[in-house]
């Protein structure tokens, strides 16, 4: 297959990408915010309660702890529980803090508007009570949501169920089943441990198929190897089937490609495979011999073409050499935009991640303008496109309205 020749040379020399942030703009931008949030809220909690230094002592905390997570990993060598518990602080701080600040700019548009409403029609507004109660609200549903969020985030994800109607479908496609992992982003905050839950639960799915739809890893081989070992472990009847997504660039896709393959999962670029569901052996025609196959194809992620020119994303390509005879074709796409051209290149459904649905408000509102769709099942042309809303979390331990999962998706006949 002419895909597989993309895998040549992967174990080439690449340049580290998990260089040192630079802190200083990072951090003063930050200090502003937390500045800008004190202003808004301290002088009215002063009014309402004592206790008014604990939320300041919480912006200091945060504004400080922000940055720790994207400092150099010289931390790792120099300490690593230290380091660890910083990142740990920092991420959590970083989740609190985006809800702080949304709710404090929408607390101070909704003061804007009752000012005009006041001063244009004469509405009596009750500045005493309304400044001081709105600014506890702020700070007690971002406290609460970060609780949840991080509740949410952290526990194994659920499973979702979902049925795909396949027009056409073989008979002995029926029922097929594929578990889809999306966006683990294995790194700072998800470990050994929670990987393992997150195998366990998938095997006991005994699904047909697993696919791994990108954002596997937040960091370097070295640093997180005992962490994405428990995949190994995953169990399906025809295997494990991995796509790159941005993060795995991010991280180094190459080095990664290789560990991943060392643990037994099938990484696809721009390649596919034929999954042959039944015994055929006594086949008589080229008709009976396909009837029960699949065409499982991944393709590298959407951005990969920026980090190495031989990893551009290429849906066509993946489908190279395929048997024409097989009608059904999945493709794996780690962002939800390869879709335009997997449903030109003929495929059935695509299955990707990388919005994590938004992981908590008000991001959700902006992933559309990146991606055409955000979470569930969509329809393009006479294509379905499933984008899980991931089975991690990236950044901050924070799921809210937006739960993670594993997800176990069955091919169904469509109905006429």
């Amino acid at each position: 297959m002419r895909g597989m020749r993309l895998a040549d040379g992967l174990s080439r020399a690449v340049p580290d990408p998990i260089a040192p942030m630079p802190i200083r703009p990072l951090s003063a931008l930050t200090a502003l915010l937390h500045v800008y949030i004190a202003l808004r809220l301290l002088p009215a909690l002063a009014v309402l309660t004592p206790a008014w230094p604990l939320a300041l002592a919480a912006l200091v905390v945060s504004a400080v702890t922000i940055p720790l997570p994207f400092v150099s990993r010289r931390g790792r060598r120099e300490g690593a529980g230290n380091s660890d518990l910083l990142k740990w602080t920092g991420l959590i701080s970083m989740g609190w803090f985006s809800s702080m600040f949304v709710l404090t700019l929408v607390r101070d548009a909704g003061l804007l508007l009752a000012w005009l409403a006041s001063a244009a029609g004469g509405l009596q507004v009750p500045w005493n009570a309304l400044l001081p109660w709105s600014a506890l609200a702020v700070l007690v549903v971002a406290t609460a949501t970060s609780v949840v969020g991080f509740l949410n985030a952290r526990r194994t994800a659920g499973v979702k169920r979902v049925e795909v109607p396949i027009r056409g479908l073989p008979q002995a496609l029926e029922g097929f089943t594929i578990a889809q992992l999306s966006d683990i982003h294995v790194g700072p905050t998800i470990r050994n441990r929670y990987i393992q839950r997150i195998v366990d639960a998938v095997n006991r799915l005994g699904a047909d198929a697993i696919a791994i739809t990108g954002d596997l890893v937040d960091g370097s081989v070295p640093e997180l190897r005992e962490h994405i070992a428990p995949l190994a472990g995953l169990r399906a009847r025809h295997g494990t089937f991995v796509v790159t997504g941005n993060h795995e660039y991010y991280a180094g896709a190459h080095a990664w490609i290789d560990e991943l393959r060392r643990l037994g999962l099938k990484v696809l670029l721009n390649e596919h495979v034929v999954l042959q569901t039944r015994n055929v052996r006594g086949a008589q025609t080229d008709e009976e011999l396909f009837e029960s196959a699949l065409v499982l194809a991944g393709v590298t992620d959407f951005t990969a073409g920026h980090f190495d020119a031989a990893h551009a994303s290429d849906p066509h390509l993946a489908l190279h050499d395929a048997p024409p005879l097989v009608h059904t074709r999945v493709l794996l796409a780690h962002q939800p935009r390869s879709a335009p051209l997997a449903a030109a290149a003929g495929y059935q459904l695509q299955l990707s991640g990388h919005t994590h649905g938004g992981q908590f408000f008000p991001w959700n509102l902006f992933v559309p303008m990146q991606q055409p769709f955000t979470a569930g099942l969509h329809r393009l042309h006479d294509m379905w496109v499933y984008v899980s809303r991931g089975t991690g979390y990236w950044g901050p331990p924070k799921r809210f309205g937006a739960p993670s999962e594993i997800t176990l998706l069955t091919l169904v006949p469509a109905k006429a």
